[in-house]
């Protein structure tokens, strides 16, 4: 059986890896932005598709990096008390947050996405524009990634959490642990 560190470890290491490859998108998508402008303006061209892939980019970069940003604690969160609140107390928050609302909302993202990502890939659907990107299917899917990433993060949220109650927290690994850079 799998020890709730390693648990811990091993979900962060995979968020940690697809948030340091996703973020690369940020960067892509500021380039074919400023390509798209450079080709529409100084030589009259436009392609959709290029118009299209910065959505798609843009879409992939929060969604797929969503699991990250809670890696690195760096979503939205009303700290007036938590950032104060001694480490046993944010631990029990953030095992009650995961617990009551992060995991339930997760769930019912993937519950609810199945068929609406399904039914994409029925009809492999695709741009409504002829030259647009006929991967509209692919970038649904996406919302299954997001659910199960964050999950996972929410997981590990959990074992860290409880291993901070417990007294283990010298266990735990922090979120920011084993980051380069």
């Amino acid at each position: 059986m799998i020890s709730l560190p390693s648990l811990a470890r091993a979900i962060d290491g995979l968020n940690r890896g697809i948030g340091q490859a996703t973020a690369w998108l940020a960067l892509f998508m500021v380039l074919v932005q400023f390509l798209v402008v450079v080709l529409r303006y100084v030589f009259g061209l436009g392609f959709i598709w290029m118009q299209e892939s910065i959505v798609y980019m843009h879409g992939l970069l929060f969604m797929v990096g969503a699991g990250y940003t809670l890696l690195q604690d760096g979503h939205v969160r009303v700290d007036v008390f938590y950032r104060d609140a001694s480490r046993r107390r944010q631990a029990l928050v953030n095992l009650a947050g995961s617990v009551l609302f992060l995991i339930p909302f997760c769930t019912l993202i993937l519950w609810v996405s199945i068929d609406y990502v399904g039914n994409a890939w029925r009809v492999l659907e695709g741009s409504k524009e002829t030259s647009g990107i006929q991967g509209v299917f692919l970038l649904k899917s996406v919302i299954l990634v997001f659910g199960a990433l964050v999950l996972l993060q929410g997981v590990s949220v959990i074992a860290r959490s409880l291993l901070t109650l417990t007294g283990r927290d010298g266990d735990a690994p922090r979120p920011g642990e084993g980051e380069a850079g």
